[in-house]
């Protein structure tokens, strides 16, 4: 082999291994900003009930967090409440109880526990 030839495969490989190692940092950014953005969200929708442009009384909301952000209480209805940001979309479980509430599905029990 001609010492070109070595130089050359000794750069391949190693603009190879940059290569890995660039695409690895690129996979932990991409984690770490859907990360930063879910914790973004997160704190985001707590404050939404006082937005100027949430339709109710921001007083009669009560958070949750999971599987649905909050509960709005009004007079003459009750409103299960799921904040998006930009394009995010309901997971499966919030579309699953989305579909139970539409299907009317939903039930009060009162539980009475004797001391």
């Amino acid at each position: 082999m001609t010492k070109a030839l070595i130089v050359f495969i000794l750069l391949t490989v190693l603009l190879f291994l940059i290569c890995l190692e660039l695409l690895k940092k690129l996979r932990d950014l991409s984690f770490s900003k859907r990360s930063l953005s879910s914790k973004y969200g997160k704190t985001t929708e707590q404050f939404m009930p006082f937005l100027k442009n949430y339709p109710y009384e921001s007083s009669n909301f009560r958070f949750i967090g999971t599987p649905i952000d909050g509960i709005q209480f009004e007079d003459d209805k009750i409103v299960f409440v799921e904040f998006k940001v930009g394009d995010s979309r309901l997971t499966a479980k919030q579309e699953k109880i989305k579909d139970l509430i539409n299907k009317k599905k939903v039930n009060w029990e009162e539980f009475r526990i004797t001391v």
